[in-house]
């Protein structure tokens, strides 16, 4: 148990924290909430003892271990995963070296009915028994579970962990917190950098942890699905929830809202009180009357309305504009990387207005299927844009590479055209970048800043097609609902990656699971998914994959359907080649349009393209086999849909 007794904390004459206290019981599940800013990861670090508070104290018993994960932490190199991971048994190799000792002792000495004979024998049984408790026999074992669990395959384990990257690299530090069973784990956004798999084992981890833990964290559900109290920090104060996220925001609502009736109420007798004190101070018999009511004002408590974070981001997409029906066509696609193949024979076709997910463990190809639709990276077999999009990219990595040297203004303003250019200014205030804001460097921006910046580019083309690459990365929960909105109400196609539950339900109405070098079609949304991968996952790790493999043909169910699987595609291959040439011949009859068109707007030449009776004839001809053409592209794609 930690207890916090009237803890003050003040940097520079502020204080982030004034007189708080609470206690943290055995087998608390707590989440801290707050606005930026807060407190939140100061918290962490006071009740982990890497800071102290300016008043106050921070008591728990001398033997109560504690297990931090913070945001960023220097990471060792030099070590493979499996023996960095090993290093979280330090507290079992203290205890063997330990045990030889008791063991040693009782072998040599004679006097059995001593009390310090007798205190040996009881720290041997201390020491066996906490030697079982945190898995000194299997060991391996226990190492084995934890990577895998968190997304490692055996093949990783006998790699330098330098080989990483520093999301790789938390994963093997939050292993280790992990494995040393502490009393305490104190989480500082520990879902960042997994996947939904890494995730969902995560929380089924904390559910079964035999000790406390407290987490900050922007996943909505991962909070609702793993604690049970949630402590608020607010001006400077705390309030205690006993109750998970989703439960606490309805409650702090009605907590505010009976802070502004009792503040309301307060000012109406504040009002007459004063009322009464300008009414008597003058009159000599009733001076005293005045000064006790001016007294009673004094010793009044104010009360105090929390201020929440209520700024939030507020936009829509631009209209996109109009495109084929067929917007992408992915066919017997794959990517390899040197000797290692990535993904292999990823089929599908993406619909107008479709809105569908990619999902699947890190490292499977997610990533590289959306550079491969962005035509950023060579790969094997088909991949097309349909007729007319115009694709809008965010990168996963889309924040990191905005230029650091730039403002916030220059970053969008430069990439702005035509009447768009007068709207920076707006633009930029629906993602929180308003006053002096505009004029700030972007290297002195916070993650979630940048990931709002990035988010900003999307605004300025009326694209219709977007492909967002892990979009809500250092967003805030709020922010994220914000964005799925904006993605609910956009009416062209979008293609997503994202790792966050709550953000993907009820958005998409397909998903595509990239495991073991496949590409597998899932219908439904990603509850029904979750479903799926956790009986697969509680059935047999091993064995084949029930899921059905996406594919452009019809389901294979008797060798019959073979025959008519060839024939449909036969088909499908004419109905291409003909929209192929439909799409060629609009364009030649758009391009000769576009020249009388131009005849036409030129004051000079239009008289004389009006009195040419002939050449005005085939003018109007173009226009309607134009139209003609255009009915027969719209068919054939229909067909195609089919």
């Amino acid at each position: 148990m930690i207890s916090v007794n009237s803890v003050t904390v003040s940097f520079g004459g502020y204080d982030l924290f004034d007189n708080v206290s609470f206690l943290v019981n055995p087998k608390d599940r707590i989440g801290l909430a707050g606005k930026n800013g807060a407190g939140k990861s100061t918290m962490l670090k006071l009740l982990s003892g890497l800071q102290n508070p300016t008043k106050g104290e921070i008591s728990k018993p001398n033997d109560y271990r504690i297990g931090y994960l913070p945001q960023d932490m220097i990471h060792q190199h030099g070590r493979t995963v499996f023996e960095e991971t090993a290093t979280a048994f330090e507290e079992i190799q203290k205890l063997e070296s330990r045990l030889n000792v008791v063991s040693h002792e009782l072998e040599t000495r004679t006097d059995y009915e001593s009390d310090a004979y007798m205190n040996l024998i009881t720290e041997l049984t201390d020491i066996n028994t906490r030697m079982d408790i945190i898995g000194a026999s299997n060991r391996e074992e226990e190492i084995e579970k934890i990577l895998k669990g968190l997304g490692f395959e055996r093949t990783d384990f006998h790699r330098q962990t330098a080989e990483f990257s520093g999301g790789w690299r938390m994963r093997i530090e939050l292993a280790k917190i992990l494995l040393q069973k502490p009393d305490i784990l104190l989480l500082d956004e520990p879902t960042n950098h997994l996947d939904i798999e890494s995730i969902q084992w995560l929380e089924e981890t904390m559910q079964t942890f035999a000790g406390s833990v407290m987490l900050i964290s922007h996943d909505r559900q991962f909070l609702d699905n793993v604690t049970t109290r949630t402590i608020e920090i607010s001006n400077n104060k705390i309030y205690d929830y006993k109750t998970n996220y989703s439960r606490y925001l309805v409650l702090r609502q009605e907590r505010k809202e009976q802070q502004e009736n009792a503040a309301k109420n307060q000012q109406k007798v504040i009002d007459q009180t004063e009322a009464l004190i300008d009414k008597y101070r003058a009159k000599a018999s009733k001076a005293a009357f005045a000064q006790s009511l001016i007294k009673k004002l004094d010793r009044m408590d104010i009360v105090e309305v929390d201020e929440g974070d209520t700024a939030s981001m507020a936009f829509r997409f631009p209209p996109p504009a109009l495109s084929g029906k067929i917007v992408v066509t992915v066919e017997d696609a794959g990517k390899v990387y040197g000797n290692k193949r990535i993904f292999k024979g990823a089929n599908f076709i993406l619909a107008k207005g479709e809105k569908i997910a990619l999902v699947g463990r890190n490292g499977e190809g997610k990533s590289t299927m959306m550079k491969m639709i962005a035509q950023q990276v060579d790969f094997e077999g088909k991949v097309q844009l349909g007729h007319n999009v115009m694709m809008g990219y965010f990168a996963q990595d889309q924040a990191e590479r905005l230029d650091p040297n730039k403002t916030v203004f220059e970053t969008i303003d430069e990439l702005a055209v035509g009447d768009v250019r007068k709207q920076v200014r707006t633009m930029l205030g629906s993602f929180l970048f308003g006053g002096e804001d505009i004029d700030k460097k972007v290297r002195v921006l916070s993650g979630g800043e940048r990931g709002r910046l990035a988010l900003c580019k999307l605004l300025l083309q009326p694209y219709n097609l977007l492909v967002l690459d892990e979009p809500t990365n250092h967003l805030d929960i709020r922010s994220k609902e914000v964005l799925k909105k904006a993605i609910l109400a956009y009416e062209g196609t979008a293609i997503i990656v994202s790792h966050d539950r709550d953000f993907l339900a009820d958005l998409t109405e397909k998903m595509y699971e990239f495991r073991n070098g496949e590409v597998k079609e899932h219908l439904g949304g990603i509850v029904e998914f979750m479903e799926k991968l956790k009986m697969y996952r509680l059935a047999d790790m091993n064995t084949k994959s029930p899921f059905v493999k996406a594919k452009v043909e019809i389901k294979e169910e008797k060798p019959k359907i073979d025959i008519r699987n060839d024939e449909r595609a036969k088909e499908l291959k004419q109905i291409a080649s003909q929209i192929a040439k439909s799409e060629k011949e609009i364009e030649r009859l758009e391009m000769e349009i576009k020249i009388v068109d131009d005849k036409l707007a030129d004051s000079s030449q239009y008289q004389t393209v009006v009195n040419d009776k002939e050449a005005f004839a085939k003018y109007e001809a173009l226009k309607k086999a134009l139209e003609t053409e255009m009915q027969n592209w719209e068919t054939l794609q229909g067909k195609l849909e089919g």
